[in-house]
């Protein structure tokens, strides 16, 4: 699966621009199909040969920080599963991912 496909690109705010926004949308969910992880994008950009995504990750606890491209598509679980992009997802502010996940 692709995970950062030209819409996603086109359509994601730039790196620090939600930084003063207290309930940023969250545009792009993927997980991890085989265990624990799920990163919850608010906004992204380019560095160099790779692409930086921020938002709200979760893995043993939800902390908002910044993860690449290329270590995502590194991630290989039981039965070569990488992660997937939530093909489903409809943005929402990230305070409505909080309630829904518990974490509000």
């Amino acid at each position: 699966m692709k995970l950062l496909t030209q819409k996603i690109r086109k359509t994601l705010p730039p790196l620090y621009s939600q930084e003063d926004n207290p309930d940023p949308l969250v545009q792009v969910h993927f997980f991890n199909p085989s265990g624990t992880g799920d990163w919850y994008v608010t906004e992204g950009g380019g560095d160099g040969d790779d692409f930086l995504f921020f938002g709200l990750g979760y893995i043993f606890e939800p902390e908002m920080g910044y993860t690449s491209l290329a270590e995502m598509e590194s991630v290989k679980g039981p039965f070569g599963l990488g992660i997937e992009r939530d093909l489903h997802w409809r943005p929402r502010p990230l305070s409505e991912v909080k309630a829904e996940r518990g974490w509000a």
